[in-house]
């Protein structure tokens, strides 16, 4: 476990930086903590950092959760159906991964990184549906649906969330504003299982999480009044975010292909 101050600080920072990215545009900015905590944290064990990731994933996800279900937007029993099939899925994904060379493994990571870039490029519009309610007929659609991406989330340690929400709008019809507050039981679940099974081979790091955790606070708190600023600018935003997700996704390549 990290005791040094430094590098608790600046996991506190990274922390900040992910919850604040997170804040503004809702999705994409968990990628980043993995590239953080190695490039600028010092994690020297990409499994170490994937499942510290993981947890702060899924404990950003769960304050983001309780806001949303206190307004009323989160469909229990389509979100329910979905965390559990994924996290199963989520085991299985992050069970192979513990398999794989750490460096290997970054490879596939920027890969991943990469396609959250591009997506977070495309543009959802609003589009007013009817509440989606469980049933017989898309129950089974939902539960293969949430397998297959929290085996992914499980697989690259991420939140998922870029595929969770057209997840769950595909197998369910609900609308994006819906499934963006739905998807946040399944992130936290997918988060949580990831960075347990982590924690059974060692590969986690209690204090780097408690670190990241208070900075994620305190960029939460920072992103709101900045949100409600960006208005018009949003999506000019996104664009750029994109763009440094990309090339920090390229960065990561090149780093992992230089120590294979």
């Amino acid at each position: 476990m990290t005791t040094e101050l430094i590098p608790l600080l600046l996991a506190m920072l990274s922390g900040g930086v992910v919850a604040l990215l997170l804040t503004l545009f809702g999705g994409g900015g968990s990628v980043l903590a993995v590239p953080l905590l190695l490039y600028v944290v010092g994690v020297t064990d990409p499994h170490v950092a994937i499942g510290v990731s993981a947890a702060g994933v899924a404990l950003n996800a769960l304050t983001a959760l309780a806001g949303h279900t206190r307004a009323g937007r989160v469909r229990w029993p389509c979100a329910s159906l979905f965390a559990v099939s994924g996290a199963a899925g989520a085991w299985l994904g992050s069970s192979l991964a513990k398999r794989i060379d750490g460096d290997q493994l970054l490879l596939l990571f920027a890969v991943a990184m990469a396609a959250v870039g591009i997506a977070m490029l495309r543009s959802r519009p609003v589009v007013d549906r009817p509440e989606p309610r469980l049933s017989w007929a898309i129950a089974p659609r939902l539960g293969l649906t949430g397998a297959g991406v929290g085996a992914a989330a499980g697989f690259f340690g991420i939140g998922g969330g870029f595929l969770i929400v057209p997840g769950l709008m595909t197998a369910t019809g609900m609308g994006l504003a819906t499934a963006q507050a739905t998807s946040l039981l399944s992130v936290a679940a997918f988060g949580a299982t990831t960075a347990g099974n982590y924690a059974l081979s060692g590969w986690f790091d209690p204090a780097l999480v408690a670190a990241m955790a208070v900075g994620g606070v305190a960029g939460t708190a920072a992103g709101l009044p900045v949100a409600r600023r960006l208005g018009a600018n949003a999506a000019l935003g996104r664009i750029l975010f994109s763009g440094l997700i990309l090339i920090v996704a390229a960065y990561v390549a090149v780093r992992a292909m230089i120590a294979l």
